[in-house]
């Protein structure tokens, strides 16, 4: 009786655990494996044994336990695989939607570039960040899924169809990184320029007002933001004077009939009785460099006064004097960070495009440019509306940007700095101008003149002085 009533009692365990297992199996679609083993178990009379429980053993009983636990872990395994592959599907969707997002975002920031259009790139560049995160999350995710142990062929699979987009990613992490490091080694330049324009002689405004690195960067136009500008327009007009002298020399130039013609041509009425003065002066002291920086300041500098450098009618400065100044100082900061060869590379038509073509063909004359070179080839470019990719005139498109830099800032002030310029056997006036020769000792001596202006000076909405470069010589 004893055996009765265990084999009766086992039966109700099987009785119910069939029913639990076939609204399981019924309620939800689940692999071919998990069906046939659900069916297996529930497909099997209960009552059959009742009626053979006289005739069963005590060892039979406990081989149909193990059986059962066997069928009920074979069950669980196919089970928990099952959530498992519908776990990585649902994870490969989401990898696939957010490619596509970022595909999409990163079509947007290149449309940004053409036309120009800043606000548009930043939100362009946010998403193509947002997307490049949802990518790291979702891999994330999926070095989690594989820990619990998802079946080798799967993760294979899954493996196989991940690795190109983390490839990709890769790639494009690289990329930021590259960028990243251009913009650090830019903001130290500008770091370095800033704080070196601080360190000057006695004498200039510019010195004595000490600009801090940190105002430099506001993100407001300011007076001291010019002042920096126009440092950076002073060395890049060095430079390029110095790579023109020196070509004019291979060329084996007269350098003297050179520095006459530059002479004449500052010469008015007025100041003509100084002309033969100055030019002995200048050959023998070595200063030609000077003669012919102010010949390209002349020719850079003119039309600095109207907002498109008379390239075209434009009243936009005074219909929305506002609006246009906020324009100016965002296309500064835009410009400031800017590969100026890559940007002529993009977009050759712009508007700093026509002015570095306007600049160079009014500095660099057809006759100029056979001396030096030997052919046209330079200028037939430019007038192509090409940008050459020769040194000399990357050594031009440097000072063209500063100039550049230097106009948008002007325009961005309120009110608009004033600029002035020495003219030729003027007094010396040491509030205004600074001489382009060192000078022992760091005074002018008594008795000079100006003999040529170098470059204009200004005056701006502070009450500060950015100095009018000049050449001083002796009164006779």
């Amino acid at each position: 009786m004893a055996t009765k009533v265990s084999n009766f009692s086992d039966l109700i365990q099987r009785v119910a655990g069939s029913c639990l297992l076939h609204p399981l199996a019924a309620g939800r679609q689940e692999p071919a494996d998990v069906d046939a083993a659900t069916h297996s178990v529930i497909e099997e009379d209960p009552y059959e044994e009742y009626y053979e429980y006289n005739n069963s053993s005590e060892d039979e009983e406990k081989g149909n336990g193990v059986k059962d636990v066997e069928k009920w872990r074979r069950i669980t395994g196919v089970w928990n695989n099952g959530e498992k592959t519908k776990e990585m599907a649902t994870l490969m969707e989401e990898v696939f939607e957010a490619v596509a997002e970022m595909k999409k975002a990163y079509v947007r920031l290149q449309e940004a570039h053409c036309p120009w259009d800043p606000e548009r790139m930043r939100a362009a560049d946010v998403g193509v960040v947002g997307e490049l995160r949802r990518l790291g999350v979702l891999r994330e995710r999926f070095r989690k899924g594989t820990r619990g142990g998802v079946g080798k062929e799967h993760l294979a699979m899954l493996r196989e169809v991940v690795a190109p987009y983390e490839a990709a990613v890769e790639d494009l992490k690289r990329d930021v990184k590259v960028k990243e490091v251009e913009i650090e080694n830019l903001k130290e330049k500008l770091n370095t320029v800033t704080c070196l324009s601080n360190g000057g002689k006695k004498g200039r405004s510019l010195s004595r007002r000490k600009v801090s690195c940190s105002q430099v960067l506001e993100a407001a136009p300011a007076p001291e933001l010019f002042e920096a500008a126009m440092s950076q327009v002073k060395e890049a007009s060095k430079s390029f004077t110095s790579l023109l002298l020196s070509l004019m020399r291979e060329a084996r130039w007269d350098i003297a009939a050179a520095v006459r013609s530059i002479e004449a041509a500052t010469t008015s009425p007025d100041t003509a009785a100084y002309t033969t003065t100055i030019t002995p002066s200048v050959i023998a002291n070595h200063h030609a460099k000077y003669a012919l920086d102010s010949y390209v300041s002349r020719k850079i500098f003119q039309g600095f006064n109207h907002e498109s450098f008379y390239m075209d009618v434009s009243f936009s400065s005074l219909l929305n004097p506002d609006q246009y100044r906020r324009e100016c100082f965002t296309q500064y900061r835009d410009m400031k960070a800017m590969d100026h060869v890559e940007l002529l590379g993009i977009l050759p038509g712009c508007h700093f495009g026509k002015f570095c073509s306007n600049k160079y063909l009014a500095i660099v004359h057809p006759k100029m440019e056979e001396s030096l070179f030997g052919d046209l080839e330079q200028r037939s470019q430019v007038m192509a509306g090409n940008h050459p990719r020769s040194q000399f005139y990357r050594g031009f498109l440097g000072l063209a940007k500063a100039i550049w830099l230097l106009h948008l800032l002007a325009f961005s002030l309120d009110p608009s700095p004033s600029q002035f310029e020495a003219s030729r056997g003027a007094e010396f006036h040491p509030h205004y101008m600074e001489s382009v020769v060192n000078i022992s000792g760091g005074r002018v001596p008594a008795g000079q003149i100006v003999g040529f202006p170098v470059s204009p000076g200004f005056t701006l909405g502070n009450g500060s002085v950015v100095k009018a470069r000049v050449y001083l010589v002796a009164r006779t």
